[in-house]
């Protein structure tokens, strides 16, 4: 039967998903450098626009219509355009509360994935990358963790859901984990930034990234608490289990930082707090909360030492997506297997009796193995497709900027606008001077000289 509370909650928790992705950006863009925090914006809404029309035509079927042959692998067409979703019921909520809430999964985990390429791709080749990752790598990802299939039935549901039987509350392997992998693949794929990694590359605006930080923190209760699709017992427990889990992993980050550099940094405590809600996502059903807290810790500190290895492995990941989410979603699936109390996984279960264990609460290596099962098929998956797409699309149309575009500015070169206008005002005149918003006046009018952009950089 449909119950209204329930209704509301899901509703509510889709709009704060939703809201994590306009967080995101200003995360990001906060990290990047000023001529292209624009750029990193609106890869973010960009993938919004996108996903949201995918979804509707054939995504929301691939990953959670049920799949021709039961193995679990992708979803089949009987969900098309969002066919019968009028009129049926997810639980005790409309079908299309649930379709909602998933939309919003699906739209921020390639946004993710824009963090590794910040500063250096074309616009139309990310447009384009994001159609067709989100297609072959994230529909099938999400039908594996996401897709319980028929309750009443056994293997009838997602291939690492049901036949495998590893946790994953709300999308540490098919968010996170994912997202992170083929962050890698496609740094590798574009190469890396000029300059890097001799020229300092210094977040540009670090009151952004905490801003970002706090609506990606506000929004992680719809994401995480939302994931139990009604207000209930199993909700409160995500709820507080990610509010603990992000605390620990700031305190874990810094802590780091302090024994590391001397010094602790806003930019690293948005990072830790980032990093424990990555971590919590998949266990918050799973852990109590002192166990969340320990998750946190360990997340925090393994994040922040993940961070700088990527200089030692030569790879530039621009904004530390592989650090933080690769790491981070893993390190969250895996600890499941220690830390899982079966009175938690079992919360929805009691007449069934308690629920899957982790090693150190009786549950032996079982559940540790199924959790490493998911996490390797998951970053092998997706790294070796999406390093085929990004060498596909690179052959098609060029995923990279010019060295000249990238090293002037990619904001003006792609966008035609900058974020902040830099000048001098006159009088009452009320009009920006000076070279660059002259620059840019030309530029508008398509009557820039050639040599323009190296002035602009230099200016």
């Amino acid at each position: 039967m449909l119950n209204s509370g329930d209704t509301a909650w899901l509703l509510a928790s889709s709009a704060l998903v939703l809201l994590m992705t306009p967080g995101l950006a200003f995360f990001y863009g906060g990290m990047t450098r000023s001529k292209s925090v624009l750029n990193m914006l609106m890869m973010n809404f960009a993938t919004i626009g996108i996903v949201s029309v995918l979804w509707v035509f054939y995504g929301y079927s691939l990953a959670f219509a049920k799949d021709v042959g039961n193995h679990g692998f992708i979803g089949g067409f009987g969900r098309v355009g969002l066919k019968d979703t009028l009129i049926s019921a997810s639980g005790t909520s409309p079908e299309l509360a649930f379709v909602s809430f998933q939309l919003m999964f699906a739209i921020i985990t390639p946004a993710l994935i824009s963090g590794a390429i910040a500063d250096r791709v074309k616009f139309g080749g990310w447009c384009a990358f994001v159609a067709i990752w989100t297609t072959i790598v994230y529909f099938p990802v999400a039908h594996w963790v996401f897709f319980f299939g028929d309750l009443s039935t056994t293997k009838d549901g997602g291939f690492l859901a049901d036949h495998i039987g590893a946790l994953d509350f709300a999308g540490g392997t098919a968010v996170h984990l994912n997202a992170g992998m083929a962050g890698l693949a496609l740094a590798l794929v574009v190469g890396k930034r000029v300059g890097w990694p001799k020229e300092p590359m210094r977040p540009h605006n670090v009151p952004f990234v905490l801003l970002g930080a706090g609506l990606l923190w506000f929004g992680w209760f719809g994401f995480n608490a939302g994931s139990a699709l009604a207000a209930n017992a199993q909700a409160s427990v995500a709820f507080i289990n990610t509010q603990v889990a992000t605390a620990a992993a700031a305190l874990g980050w810094i802590i780091v930082e302090k024994f590391r550099y001397g010094k602790s940094t806003a930019l690293g405590m948005a990072s830790g707090a980032v990093a424990g809600l990555v971590a919590i996502t998949p266990a918050c059903a799973s852990v109590n909360p002192v166990g969340a807290i320990i998750l946190g810790l360990i997340a925090g500190a393994l994040c922040s030492v993940a961070v700088g290895m990527k200089t030692k492995f030569g790879f530039d990941d621009s904004l530390d997506v592989v650090g933080v989410h690769a790491v981070g979603g893993a390190a969250g699936a895996l600890l499941i297997g220690f830390l899982a109390t079966p009175t938690v996984t079992g919360i929805l279960t009691p007449a069934k009796g308690d629920g899957p264990a982790g090693l150190f609460y009786g549950g032996g290596f079982g559940q540790l193995g199924k959790q490493a099962i998911g996490v390797v098929l998951v970053a092998v998956y997706s790294f070796v497709l999406t390093f085929v797409i990004g060498k596909v699309l690179d052959k098609i149309m060029g995923l990279r900027v010019s060295e000249e575009d990238e090293v002037s500015g990619i904001d003006l070169a792609v966008h035609a606008e900058t974020a902040y206008e830099i000048g001098t005002s006159h009088g009452g005149s009320g009009g920006g001077h000076g070279i660059l918003a002259a620059l840019t006046a030309d530029n508008a009018k398509g009557s820039a000289e050639p040599g323009d952009k190296k002035v602009e950089a230099e200016a």
